[in-house]
């Protein structure tokens, strides 16, 4: 597996087509992502139509294309995807990146002023996703003073530019305007993508649920799918981490790239998370371990011969109390899955615990959710996430009394949600080691 495919593999990313002769070259920059494992969606405005045909991307991307909101102009007989009046959030939702190539002068200068007047510009406003685009005009258009600025306004509200590049235009002259090369929007795209946060960082990651044997055939479990554990992992791989994956039993595919350990009761993944614990910087258990296992697990199926079967309990061992207590502690971040009273939950087992930081979300599945919102929590793609950590003032290191600072992520797919996390973690973790340096100095 090459580097690129390792950086774009799983992810899903947005291709916005605006008009321009450049939209040629998204045909091959849809098939470039493809082969490098990216789930691709193609957004279209219409101008973009009269240079491209839709059904090229169709094609190309396996999945219907997106146009306008609303387009008189793409009857049915010319419409290989649909139109969709309200498809803006859900793409926005789903995209991990969204990459406008050819970007139009007049498509960036709707972005750079917040004009949402069609699909592509509309779920872009709507987006937390990692934006890219790659402008592409004539030589003196580029030069204008108001395309710098809306230029210079989009990066500044961290899109990030890819190119132009200077060569022969199709108008016939020569200067800066073409877009960039497909190869060279790949390469920015796996630069921009890993973002080096925990270069050279070893995380240990805890995911899924735990099952406590009753008989050889039987369990107490939990409905942890693994999901939001394997996002994290993910993100700190790409992040830079040498990462360890530490599961319990899950049907999601080991991410790329991890070392990757296997259990499935309590007590199993305890050993294993003390065994690599001596040399880990960042601890994340985002794991929904048993807290009780059954204290005599029968050697034969148990047969059903009573009304009733009572099971003694016995509780298993605290593995974040204990990897929090060890002597070589790492910075040690929690989860937290609550039904109710989720801050004061959350806080107080931060406290409780002495953990770092901690991230709690809801996992009531209340039906009095908005119909807008995605289902969140155990088995759904989508999370939102509390996150509290502690941390000292100079007015209160003498009394050792902590602070406690918080963030919400909204609603947002998993894999999203984890990117956000990592990079708050390695924020945190950073401040953390220099104040220790500066205590020890």
């Amino acid at each position: 597996m090459t580097a690129l495919q390792a950086a774009l593999r799983g992810k899903n990313i947005i291709l916005g087509i605006t008009g321009g002769i450049a939209a040629y070259k998204s045909a091959d920059l849809t098939r470039r992502l493809q082969e490098a494992g990216a789930e691709v969606r193609i957004v279209m405005t219409t101008a973009a139509t009269e240079f491209v045909t839709p059904l090229t991307f169709q094609a190309l991307s396996g999945h219907e294309v997106f146009f306008e909101n609303t387009d008189p102009t793409l009857d049915s007989s010319q419409s290989h995807g649909k139109s969709s009046g309200m498809k803006h959030i859900e793409l926005a939702r789903w995209a991990d990146a969204i990459i406008i190539a050819p970007a139009s002068a007049n498509t960036i200068a709707k972005l750079a002023h917040g004009r949402a007047d069609n699909l592509l510009t509309t779920l872009c406003l709507a987006s937390e996703a990692v934006k890219f685009f790659a402008p592409a005009m004539n030589r003196v258009m580029w030069d204008d003073l108001s395309t710098q600025k809306n230029c210079a306004t989009l990066t500044g509200k961290s899109w990030i530019q890819l190119g132009p590049a200077s060569g022969i235009q199709a108008c016939g002259e020569t200067g800066e305007g073409r877009m960039f090369e497909v190869s060279d929007i790949l390469d920015s795209l796996y630069s921009k993508l890993r973002s080096g946060e925990m270069q050279g960082l070893n995380i240990v990651v805890t995911a899924g649920p735990t099952y406590e044997a009753i008989d050889p055939v039987r369990y107490i479990g939990n409905r942890s799918s693994g999901r939001m554990g394997y996002a994290i992992a993910t993100a700190a791989q790409e992040a830079g981490a040498n990462v360890t994956l530490i599961s319990g039993p899950s049907h999601l595919p080991v991410p790329e790239k991890v070392t990757f350990t296997a259990v499935e009761s309590a007590s199993e993944m305890q050993r294993a998370v003390m065994s690599t614990i001596h040399d880990c910087h960042i601890y994340i258990s985002t794991a929904a371990i048993s807290d009780y296992r059954v204290d005599e697990i029968a050697s034969q199926k148990i047969k059903k011969s009573e009304d009733k079967l009572t099971l003694q309990l016995v509780k298993n061992e605290d593995i974040l109390t204990s990897v929090a207590r060890s002597p070589s502690r790492p910075y040690v971040v929690g989860f937290a899955a609550e039904t109710e009273n989720l801050v004061e939950n959350a806080k107080e087992k931060l406290l409780r615990k002495n953990l770092d930081m901690i991230a709690a979300n809801d996992v009531s599945g209340r039906p009095d959710q908005q119909p807008a919102v995605p289902a969140i929590g155990f088995n759904s793609e989508h999370n939102a996430l509390h996150v509290f950590w502690t941390h000292q003032s100079p007015v209160d290191a003498e009394r050792h009394e902590k602070l406690i600072s918080e963030q919400v992520f909204d609603v947002a797919r998993k894999s999203q949600l984890a990117k956000k996390l990592i990079s708050l973690i390695a924020k945190n973790y950073k401040a953390s080691q220099a104040r220790n340096e500066k205590n020890t100095a």
